[in-house]
C-alpha cells in the first residue's frame, strides 16, 4: 500500500481509501440494496482493510441513517485500532430526519450534524468532513463561515466537498483566503471508465489548486463488477438490479466491459480489479474510496494495487471511454493549435 499527500496539507493518506456505504440498511428502503453488514460483518471487514494497509475510512450521516458511523466507530472499539493511525472522513447536508431545520449547510444543522457523527462514531474529531452536495438556499459564505468554525473547534481537522460544480468549489476557496479561513482541501467525486465527466472541470481545478480528489464508485455502481455482460448479469443480487445509480450510458459500458474482459483473460484478474486499478492511475486522484459486503471481494478490490497496465492496454481503455469533446474545449484546442499559445 501507498501512502499519498493529501493536497498540500502534509497528512498521508492509504491511496485506497475504504468506504463504509454497505454498513446497515436493516432498517429498509433503498440503503438495503447497496448493503445489510451488521457489526459482525463491519468488523470483519475493518480489520481486513486495516491489516491490507488502508488508514483511510469514509462514512456519512446519511448511510442507512446514521447506522453506518455508528457500525464503523464501534468497529475501531471492538477491534482496539488505535485512533491516531486512522484518518475518517464523514459528511454534512443530506435530509436526516422530518424536522424542518435537519438538513442543509445551514449553521444550525452543520454544528447539529457533526455532533451528532461524532456521537455515533465514537471520537472526540473527524480528519476530514465533506459537504455532501450543494445547498441553494444557505449563503455560501456563511456556509464557509461555518466550515471554518466547526474546524476551529478541533471538531475536524480539514474540510471537503461532494458533488460542486467546478466553479463554486473555486468561489468557496476564494472566499475562504479572502476571509483567512479553512479552505477546502479534498474533493470527492464519481469517477470510473464509464463516468470520466471530472475530467472537463473538476480535475483541472484539482491539478491547479493542489487539491486531493477521492473518487467514489469506480465500479459505476457495480457496474464495472465483471457481474454485467451484454448477454445478461451474472448474479441475480446485483446492486444495480435494485438500485439503478449512478447513471450511465449502459450500451457504452457494455463496449468498456469487453475492453476490460480481454484484458482480464490476458492478466488472469478479475474485471473490477481493472477498473479501480484505471482510477488509481489517473492524474490527480489521491485515492481511490471502495466498498464491499464481502471480505473475499475487499480483497480482490484492494489487490487493485498491484496491476500495471501496458500502453497498448491503456489506449485501448481510453479509446473506449473517452469523453466527447464539448465547447469550449474544442474551441481551446483549436487556439492552442493554431499558435501554440
Amino acid at each position: 500500500m501507498q501512502y499519498n499527500y493529501l493536497g498540500k496539507t502534509g497528512l498521508q493518506i492509504s491511496e485506497i481509501c475504504f468506504g463504509t456505504m454497505t454498513f446497515g440498511g436493516n432498517r429498509g428502503g433503498f440503503w438495503e440494496h447497496i448493503g445489510k453488514a451488521g457489526q459482525s460483518e463491519a468488523n470483519d471487514l475493518i480489520k481486513v482493510a486495516y491489516d491490507k494497509g488502508i488508514n483511510f475510512f469514509d462514512t456519512a450521516n446519511i448511510y442507512s441513517f446514521g447506522e453506518s458511523e455508528l457500525l464503523l466507530g464501534q468497529s475501531i472499539k471492538d477491534l482496539g485500532i488505535n485512533r491516531d493511525d486512522l484518518v475518517i472522513a464523514t459528511k454534512v447536508r443530506s435530509k436526516m430526519s422530518e424536522r424542518v431545520n435537519d438538513s442543509g449547510l445551514s449553521r444550525y444543522h452543520i454544528f447539529h450534524s457533526v455532533e451528532k457523527s461524532l456521537e455515533r462514531l465514537q471520537l472526540d474529531h473527524v480528519d476530514i468532513l465533506y459537504v455532501h452536495g450543494t445547498d441553494g438556499k444557505t449563503d455560501l459564505e456563511e456556509i464557509m463561515r461555518s466550515l471554518n468554525d466547526i474546524v476551529q473547534s478541533g471538531k475536524a481537522r480539514y474540510i471537503g466537498v461532494c458533488n460542486w460544480p467546478a466553479w463554486m468549489v473555486m468561489k468557496a476557496n476564494a472566499l475562504a483566503k479572502h476571509h483567512g479561513w479553512h479552505k477546502f482541501v479534498a474533493l470527492q467525486y464519481y469517477y470510473s471508465l464509464t463516468g470520466r465527466d471530472i475530467e472537463r472541470e473538476i480535475i483541472p481545478l484539482a491539478l491547479h489548486e493542489d487539491l486531493a480528489i477521492m473518487p467514489w464508485s469506480p465500479l459505476a455502481g457495480g457496474f464495472l463488477s465483471g457481474k454485467y455482460k451484454k448477454e445478461g448479469s451474472n448474479s441475480e443480487d446485483s446492486r444495480r438490479i435494485n438500485f439503478d445509480f449512478p447513471p450511465i450510458d449502459k450500451e457504452r459500458a457494455f463496449d468498456i466491459i469487453d475492453v476490460l474482459d480481454e484484458i482480464a483473460r490476458a492478466k488472469n484478474v478479475s474485471i473490477a480489479r481493472l477498473a479501480l486499478a484505471w482510477v488509481r492511475m489517473q492524474q490527480g486522484v489521491t485515492s481511490t474510496i471502495i466498498g464491499a459486503k464481502r471480505t473475499e471481494q475487499l480483497i480482490d478490490n484492494i489487490d487493485s494495487i498491484d496491476i500495471v497496465f501496458s500502453n497498448s492496454e491503456l489506449q485501448k481503455l481510453d479509446t473506449a471511454s473517452a469523453l466527447k469533446k464539448e465547447y469550449p474545449e474544442w474551441m481551446v484546442e483549436r487556439f492552442h493549435g493554431i499558435d501554440g499559445r
